[in-house]
């Protein structure tokens, strides 16, 4: 089996907060996440080289040969053969920047090593290679298109459906594709721009009117009477209702009520309160500016369209409103009457008038139940994790010797 190792470039701290919890490589988009796209690619097992704090839980795997990758580029069919043709010590550029290369253990531990390579010989891409890469969040969701077509090509080919039921009205049930156990009844299902596709033992209730591409997890739930516009990705074990358009959920996380979701992408544990919407379009139609991590300052997104992105296991309260381009951390809790700052802090309690810092003993709790209700056990190393993740975001947040609290700074887009 081949052995991939993905590595976090420098565009890592510019998909903050997704990339807080995980590599680059674990972000979803489309179907699968980055890594699993290129282990059935290749054929492989995928490793990473990633941050210091990351790597208990995501650790790098070597073997004689290893094919290294830069984790936030999309594979695809041609890009692949280029790859798998590499003799070791080989790298495949484009324009001058590090795409992939094949080496052997000795080489690898001299690249870990901040040593030179002096044998690694670097090939230049052909100029119409396609390469579809992650530079910035909202990249994730412009990109969602692309990404649903090549996985439902990848994990459908030579497959066949599971019937689909003739309570729907169906519009390109070639398009269509349903794994085991899942279930559809009483909804429309337009695939005609779009494919759409139902992991094992994913639910659309009744009554729920979809346009493709369209991605719904193993074990997800859409319901009854939700409107899905494409391309929209709902992840593993995640509940989702209401409207949504263009966006992404990692896996795990809730939408379960009314509320408007648009261009926006959510990692994991997250949940939406009862009718909680973001702006997904200024109304003067001017591009949308979202707060970087990495330059520390707002940043113009280029976009017309942008939404909504929200850190792992962060909250909001029913009738919450997020305004165009809006970032939130990660254990964020988020509530109250009005527009909240554009940048909500990770760790952050509260909302328009008055914030404070979620105590870490108390997001640690809750962080165990969310868990324990999934069968899963929040142990030391996702602790350690967590841990790591409020130390490094404790600059936007101020301490007040008087009062004995942790406020947070309001930060707002000009």
């Amino acid at each position: 089996m081949t052995n991939i190792i993905l590595f976090d470039s420098e565009v890592r701290d510019q998909l903050l907060p997704l990339t807080f919890t995980r590599p680059v490589g674990e972000l979803r988009i489309g179907i699968l996440t980055i890594r699993e796209k290129w282990e059935y690619f290749l054929n492989g097992k995928a490793s990473y080289i990633t941050q210091d704090y990351l790597a208990e839980k995501y650790p790098t795997k070597v073997a004689d040969e290893n094919f290294v990758i830069n984790g936030a580029i999309l594979p695809n069919s041609t890009l692949c053969q280029m790859i798998e043709r590499l003799s070791l010590n080989e790298a495949l550029l484009q324009q001058g920047n590090f795409i992939a290369a094949k080496l052997d253990e000795a080489q690898f531990l001299h690249l870990m090593n901040d040593e030179a390579i002096d044998t690694l010989e670097g090939l230049e891409l052909q100029g119409h290679t396609p390469i579809h890469r992650i530079e910035h969040l909202w990249d994730i969701y412009k990109l969602n298109h692309i990404a649903i077509e090549t996985d439902f090509q990848l994990l459908t080919k030579n497959r066949t459906s599971q019937p689909i039921s003739n309570t729907n009205s169906i519009i390109a049930a070639q398009n269509i594709f349903l794994e085991e156990g899942a279930t559809v009844e009483c909804s429309n299902l337009n695939a005609t721009a779009g494919p759409i596709y139902l992991g094992k033992n994913a639910t659309i209730m009744e009554g729920c009117s979809i346009r493709g591409g369209f991605s719904l997890g193993e074990q997800a739930t859409l319901k009854m009477g939700a409107n899905i516009y494409g391309p929209t990705t709902i992840g593993p074990y995640c509940k989702v209702g209401g409207e949504v358009k263009n966006s992404i959920l990692m896996g795990y996380s809730n939408k379960a009520h009314a509320g408007y979701l648009g261009n926006s992408v959510l990692g994991e544990w997250c949940n939406l309160g009862a009718d909680t919407n973001n702006s997904n379009l200024k109304n003067n139609y001017s591009k949308v500016k979202v707060w970087s991590y990495d330059a520390e300052q707002f940043v113009n997104s280029g976009e017309q369209f942008c939404g909504l992105f929200m850190g792992d296991h962060s909250k909001t309260g029913i009738n919450t409103m997020f305004n165009t381009g809006t970032i939130v951390g990660v254990f964020a809790n988020v509530f109250g009457a009005g527009f909240p700052s554009k940048h909500i802090p990770s760790f952050s309690w509260g909302g328009v008038d008055k914030s404070t810092t979620y105590e870490l003993a108390k997001a640690m709790d809750l962080g165990g139940k969310v868990y324990e209700r999934r069968s899963l056990t929040f142990n030391e190393q996702e602790q350690s994790i967590i841990r790591a993740i409020f130390e490094h975001t404790h600059k936007y947040r101020t301490w007040d010797k008087d009062k004995e609290v942790a406020t947070v700074q309001p930060v707002n887009a000009k």
